[in-house]
């Protein structure tokens, strides 16, 4: 698993860490069931706090895609809660989509990149 973190942006190390996680489950490249390296040893590998890492693997716990068993520690683990995820979803969307058509951003330009971005997943 490579995890790529930019110290110089402005989001949160916690954030990028959990997107980058949910990036690597979205292209197949992290699997239900794989288990992560230990907080202490992803912290060590990438060069951030433990603290940090213990942070975005708890929002990733919270959000459903994994969870915490004390022996094997943090486990791939999707919420089949579909209606749950897709109402996230629409949340999020809401405030992008409107982020875009306040820079005049087409209908057209969502699709487009929507499908674009939603091929890399295939």
């Amino acid at each position: 698993m490579v995890i790529k973190i930019d110290f110089q942006s402005d989001e949160a190390l916690y954030i990028q860490l959990r997107n980058q996680i949910i990036l690597g489950i979205a292209t197949s490249t992290i699997q239900e069931g794989d288990v992560l390296p230990s907080v202490r040893q992803l912290a060590d590998d990438i060069g951030i706090n433990m603290h940090t890492v213990n942070k975005a693997y708890s929002v990733l716990r919270q959000e459903g895609f994994l969870t915490i068993d004390r022996r094997k520690g943090a486990i791939i683990s999707l919420d089949i809660d579909k209606l749950k995820a897709m109402d996230e979803l629409k949340k999020n969307l809401r405030v992008l989509l409107a982020k875009g058509r306040c820079k005049n951003i087409s209908c057209q330009e969502v699709h487009d990149l929507v499908d674009e971005i939603f091929a890399e997943y295939e």
